[in-house]
């Protein structure tokens, strides 16, 4: 059997290399338009920062030692431009010389993967607009700011990788400025939580524009830029990085038979197109939601690993495996905050109709003595009637990606509150609390969804459903939080305390939530019915 991969990267070398474990009388050729065949992509940013010191720890490998190591045969530069799929043959153009040719095949794996987005604006070609998507950009960019011809730069999209190219110019000493069009960052987080990390940014010394939409790049008489324009204002900047977007390389497909959506190639749960013997993979197609059932765009490494693996076993025959689906799980690393996320949000659960129940805790990550200890901010999302959960997001300096990871196992195997809220985590003081974070969010989320506490969650407070409360500082003596807030200190005090009535509408605010519900759980057993507790509590909500 001949089976044809176009593309290298994550998805076309995990097909091709899984392939030929799985049978080595497999011809499989793979014919890639870049000369990498495969390379760290979610690492370049990290090459720009200098963390990742040398171009070629970015190299997973090359043509050469794929091929030794695989025996697949690969063929670098050489660009797919159409397919005849009753004849079974992709035409091809070696970009050296401009030859073109003709590759036969049994089997068809699709994994072109995708390209930035160039938006057409005024000065998009100037000097100094740059990409992230190849070892070539992260050079390129790292070489300009080691020459000093970069202090200030403008990375455009609040995404993912446009974050991530932040951080590491920050790191090296440049100013930088986010400029993104929608009303938030990071749109696959909840609102509050998007806030949040903008705050965080503009603390750390990069600022965040968000509901601004770049109209051009302005050019110096070099040709270099000197400013971008928004809708809002001119700023002045070294260089610009577009980071807006990605879209599938799909284009020769057009008018094939193929089905697509957007441009991305649409497969099922075996990674079939619609047409025999033509399978799709990694960023230029869609795969299903795990939850929703519903095609979804995930363009991760991981995700391209995963069903690269599980097409190549369809492929090869042994193996009839469907593929699971996706969760949208990430993790994004910034300055002295880490963010993670896995299944639905808030506004994806409402978007599906369904009844649920969110709760954010404030909670420490390990023991609070232990040297180092921070804290986890989590937001976990669960199903009204069965206590499913549907979603997490974490944010800390510490390690959440672990919280993240216990999500999606839980999410995946069908975990409700009760279960998650007794699993036996792994606990010593340096890596955990006595009762996990994670068990400890799902026993909140419970004593909220039963009535034991009732509390308004941060986005609630920013919405105005706090207003007409009255705020009480309930946090630990002698210190008080807020400054001209009653305060209450719920253990020295056994009878009601003067001064309420016990049809008060009272929002209870402390440090991390804890000492609200206790004072609540007290104040209620005395029969105080109008008391609220705010989530997160000043961890989270910072002004007042």
């Amino acid at each position: 059997m001949k089976v044809l991969v176009i593309g290298g990267v994550a998805a076309g070398t995990k097909v091709a290399a899984k392939l030929k474990r799985e049978d080595r009388s497999i011809e499989v050729t793979l014919i890639t338009k870049s000369q990498d065949i495969s390379y760290a992509g979610c690492g370049l940013p990290y090459y720009v920062g200098g963390v990742i010191r040398e171009r070629g720890e970015l190299i997973v490998n090359t043509p050469q030692s794929f091929s030794a190591l695989t025996g697949a045969e690969v063929q670098t530069g050489v660009e797919a431009v159409a397919v005849d799929f009753a004849a079974k043959t992709v035409s091809a153009k070696k970009l050296a010389t401009g030859e073109e040719v003709s590759y036969p095949y049994d089997r068809l794996v699709i994994a072109t993967g995708a390209s930035p987005i160039r938006p057409p604006i005024e000065g998009i070609d100037a000097i100094g607009v740059s990409y992230m998507r190849t070892p070539e950009d992260a050079v390129s960019l790292r070489s300009d700011i080691e020459a000093g011809n970069i202090k200030r730069a403008a990375v455009i999209g609040g995404g993912f990788i446009g974050l991530e190219v932040a951080e590491n110019l920050a790191a090296q000493g440049v100013r930088v400025n986010v400029v993104e069009m929608a009303p938030h960052i990071l749109p696959m987080y909840d609102d509050e939580i998007a806030g949040y990390i903008e705050d965080h940014l503009a603390d750390r010394g990069i600022n965040v524009m968000t509901s601004t939409k770049l109209t051009a790049i302005l050019k110096d008489d070099a040709g270099k830029v000197a400013k971008i324009q928004t809708e809002k204002r001119a700023i002045k900047t070294d260089a610009v990085i577009m980071a807006v977007g990605i879209r599938p390389n799909t284009a020769f497909l057009e008018g094939t038979g193929l089905e697509m959506e957007k441009g991305a190639v649409l497969v099922n749960d075996r990674l079939e197109t619609n047409i025999p013997d033509v399978y799709a993979v990694g960023d230029c197609c869609l795969v299903k939601n795990l939850q929703t059932g519903k095609p979804v765009w995930s363009a991760m490494g991981s995700t391209a690993n995963i069903a690269g693996r599980i097409a190549a076993q369809n492929i090869a025959g042994k193996k009839d495996i469907p593929y699971q689906g996706v969760l949208g799980t990430a993790v994004i690393k910034l300055p002295d905050l880490n963010a993670g996320r896995t299944g639905l949000s808030e506004k994806e659960a409402k978007a599906a109709g369904i009844d649920y129940v969110a709760v954010m805790t404030a909670l420490n990550d390990k023991a609070h003595y232990y040297p180092g200890s921070g804290v986890f901010i989590t937001k976990m999302i669960a199903e009204k009637e069965t206590m499913k959960l549907l979603g997490v997001q974490v944010l800390g300096s510490g390690e959440v990606d672990k919280m993240i990871d216990i999500a999606v196992t839980a999410i995946t195997l069908g975990g409700t509150l009760p279960t998650l809220s007794q699993m036996d985590l792994a606990y010593a003081p340096p890596f955990s609390t006595a009762i996990h974070p994670f068990a400890a969010t799902a026993s909140i989320l419970m004593n909220k969804m039963q009535g034991e506490m009732d509390s308004f969650t941060p986005g609630e407070f920013a919405a105005g459903e706090a207003d007409g409360y009255k705020i009480i500082d309930c946090s630990q003596a002698p210190n008080p939080l807020l400054n001209g807030a009653p305060f209450l200190d719920y253990t020295t005090f056994d009878e009601p305390p003067a001064g309420y009535e016990k049809d008060d509408k009272l929002l209870l605010v402390c440090n991390k939530g804890r000492r609200a519900y206790l004072t609540q759980n007290k104040l209620k057993q005395m029969g105080f019915t109008g008391t609220k507790v705010l989530e997160a509590a000043t961890s989270f909500t910072k002004e007042f």
